[in-house]
């Protein structure tokens, strides 16, 4: 079984997109709770509720990797990351008996992708994102970082990289906004 995420209800066929890899492709999981990330981004939800406005493609926001047996890390890179994010935010996982894979390789745990149109077998409501991040937790399918068990190593690593990422954002106005918002500390001045 495949998954995909979507804030966008009645979908039958999943239509490949512009990826980040140059490509049109869907991305799927082989496992439904590695999806629910993706439904909110962080960016574009703080835009919209800060009234910024942005009329591009937003800026993928992704504080996430895997352990060693290919269970989800999120990490909270500020405090009440996961909340702010998630909370209140529904959306649908699709799923696909099949799909044509793609040659491409994407080196994410548990991933697959098709450069074909997928038709879905399956439509899941998920009326709370975050709820449904936290029942995924407790049932032991993903590990949630919070910003507070971080430690100051990887602090450090988070003031490093936002600082970075900042200055290489000159085309993307609507993360820098983001990172400007969630980061004051860092980006002072």
């Amino acid at each position: 079984m495949y998954y995909h995420a979507s804030g966008t209800g009645g979908i039958k066929i999943l239509k490949p997109e512009m990826s980040e890899h140059g490509k049109p492709l869907v991305y799927f999981s082989e496992r439904r709770e590695n999806v629910l990330v993706y439904l909110s981004n962080a960016v574009e939800k703080y835009c919209r509720e800060t009234g910024f406005q942005y009329a591009g493609k937003y800026s993928k926001w992704g504080p996430y990797g895997f352990d060693r047996d290919g269970i989800l890390q999120l990490e909270e890179y500020y405090p009440n990351a996961l909340e702010s994010t998630y909370k209140g935010v529904s959306g649908y996982i699709y799923s696909a008996d099949s799909i044509t894979e793609a040659e491409t390789v994407i080196g994410i745990p548990n991933t697959a992708v098709s450069s074909q149109p997928v038709e879905t077998d399956n439509e899941e409501y998920v009326p709370d994102a975050y709820e449904a991040i936290l029942q995924a937790e407790r049932s032991g399918l993903i590990c949630i970082v919070r910003y507070d068990r971080l430690s100051e190593k990887k602090k450090e690593w988070i003031g490093r990289t936002i600082r970075k990422e900042y200055e290489e954002a000159l085309d993307h106005p609507e993360y820098r906004h983001f990172l400007k918002g969630k980061f004051p500390d860092i980006l002072k001045g």
